[in-house]
C-alpha cells in the first residue's frame, strides 16, 4: 500500500509540472506581441511592400511607374484603360501618392493610390485586371460651438484658442455686407455653432457648414442663420433674426484680399506707364493663384486676352450691371458659360500692365464704368411673408443654443 501511495504521488507531481509547463508556454505566446493591423484607404498595409512620397515638381507618372518597375508597355496599357478615371497626364505637384507591391521577390506594384485631397482619393490597379476606382475616406461630422473676443483682429481671435482660419473666412464671408472687418473694435464679440469634419474620426478636414451665429460689433448684435429658401438650386443663404438676407445681390469683393492696393480714381499716377491717369477700377492685392470668383449671377461675355488686361473675364449680370476681372494667371471659364455668384473664373495673376500679384475689379452701370463702393446696390431677396413663420420656427432653437453660449471677454 505504502508503494501505491508512493507512485500516485509521483504521478501526481509529473501531471502538475505538465501542466506548469503548459501554462507557461500559453502565457508566453500571449505575451508575444503580434505587430499593429495598419489600414488605409481600404488596404490592410501589413500584407504589402508600401512606398509613400509626394508628386515633385517635374515628376509624371511614366517615370515613377518606371521607378517601381513597370515596364513602358505596361504603363501605356494602364494609361489607355484608366484615362476616363484618373488622368495620369493631370497628377499634381505637392499631391501625396502610395504604392503597394506584394511580398515576393519582385515586388511587384499591385496598386497605385494618388491623394487628390484629403477626402477624395483614386485607386489605380497595376495587376492583370487593370482599372482605376475614385473613393472617399470615411468622414465623421462633429458638431462644435465656439465664443470668441477680438483684441486686434479676427484672425487672432481665432488663433488664440487654437482654431481653424477656415472660421476667419466662414464669418467674414457671412458678414461681409454687414459688417467692415477692417474696423473691428476691440472688444467685439462674436460666436458660432458649426460642423467640422474630420477624416476616420481624428484628422480635421476642414467646415462642413455653420448653422447659426452672432457677431456683436459696437455692442449691436448681428445674428446669421443658414437656411435653404431654393430648393431647386440647393444652396442656402445667411438670413438675420428678421428673416432679412444678409447677402448682397452683389459680393462685396471678388476674392480674399490682403488690402485694397488702388481705389477707383479719375486720377492716378500710373506705376507701369509712368503717367497720370484715369483708374476705372479697384485693386487688390492678393498671392498668385487666389481664386477669383464672380461676385453676382451672370453669363461671361468676355473670357480673353489683351496686353493691358492680361487675362480677363467680364461678366453681364443683367441689362443694368457689367463687371470685369482683370490680370490673371489663369482663365477658368470660357465666354458664354453661365455662372453664379461665388464661382471660381480665374485665378490672381500680374499679367498684362501689372507689377505684382492682384486682381483689378470693374462695374459698369448701365454701360457706365462707376465706383462700386459708391453704387446703392441692390439687397439679395429677403424671405417671402408666407415663409416666415416656417423660417422663425426653424431659427428658434439656434437662437436659444447661440444665446446660452457665453460671450468671452477680454
Amino acid at each position: 500500500m505504502k508503494k501505491l501511495g508512493l507512485l500516485l504521488m509521483m504521478m501526481l507531481a509529473f501531471v502538475a509540472c505538465n501542466d506548469d509547463e503548459k501554462d507557461q508556454a500559453v502565457k508566453e505566446v500571449k505575451e508575444k506581441k503580434l505587430p499593429p493591423v495598419e489600414k488605409e484607404y481600404g488596404f490592410v498595409l501589413n500584407n504589402y511592400e508600401v512606398v509613400k512620397d509626394t508628386i515633385k515638381s517635374g515628376d509624371f507618372f511614366g517615370a515613377i511607374m518606371d521607378k517601381s518597375g513597370v515596364d513602358p508597355g505596361k504603363v501605356y496599357e494602364i494609361t489607355q484603360k484608366v484615362t476616363d478615371t484618373f488622368n495620369p497626364a493631370r497628377i499634381v505637384a505637392g499631391k501625396k501618392y502610395m504604392i503597394l507591391k506584394a511580398k515576393d521577390s519582385a515586388k511587384t506594384p499591385e496598386f497605385f493610390i494618388y491623394e487628390n485631397d484629403k477626402i477624395n482619393y483614386t485607386v489605380v490597379a497595376l495587376g492583370d485586371s487593370i482599372y482605376a476606382a475614385r473613393r472617399k475616406r470615411p468622414v465623421t461630422i462633429k458638431k462644435r460651438e465656439v465664443s470668441g473676443v477680438i483684441t486686434s483682429s479676427l484672425s487672432e481671435a481665432m488663433q488664440a484658442q487654437g482654431l481653424s482660419n477656415l472660421l476667419v473666412y466662414e464669418l467674414s464671408n457671412i458678414y461681409q455686407w454687414s459688417i467692415d472687418f477692417f474696423k473691428l473694435q476691440k472688444g467685439d464679440q462674436f460666436k458660432m455653432v458649426y460642423h467640422e469634419k474630420y477624416i476616420e474620426d481624428t484628422i480635421f478636414a476642414g467646415i462642413e457648414k455653420v448653422d447659426a451665429a452672432v457677431f456683436k460689433h459696437s455692442e449691436k448684435p448681428f445674428y446669421a442663420f443658414r437656411y435653404l429658401t431654393d430648393s431647386i438650386s440647393g444652396k442656402p443663404s445667411f438670413y438675420d433674426s428678421e428673416a432679412k438676407a444678409l447677402q448682397s445681390f452683389f459680393l462685396k469683393a471678388p476674392l480674399n484680399y490682403s488690402r485694397i492696393s488702388s481705389r477707383y480714381t479719375k486720377r492716378r499716377f500710373h506705376p507701369v506707364q509712368k503717367r497720370w491717369k484715369a483708374h476705372l477700377g479697384t485693386d487688390y492685392a492678393a498671392p498668385y493663384g487666389t481664386p477669383i470668383v464672380s461676385t453676382a449671377n451672370g453669363r461671361v461675355i468676355a473670357s480673353s486676352y489683351t496686353s493691358g488686361n492680361g487675362n480677363y473675364v467680364k461678366v453681364q449680370h443683367n441689362s443694368k450691371y457689367t463687371t470685369q476681372y482683370l490680370h490673371m494667371t489663369k482663365r477658368a471659364v470660357r465666354t458664354g458659360q453661365t455662372v453664379k455668384q461665388g464661382d471660381v473664373i480665374g485665378y490672381v495673376g500680374s499679367t498684362g500692365l501689372a507689377t505684382g500679384p492682384h486682381v483689378c475689379y470693374r462695374f459698369w452701370v448701365n454701360g457706365r464704368q462707376v465706383d462700386p463702393y459708391r453704387q446703392n446696390l441692390p439687397s439679395a431677396k429677403h424671405i417671402e411673408e408666407e415663409l416666415k413663420d416656417e423660417y422663425f420656427a426653424y431659427i428658434e432653437p439656434l437662437k436659444e443654443e447661440l444665446d446660452q453660449i457665453p460671450y468671452k471677454n477680454i
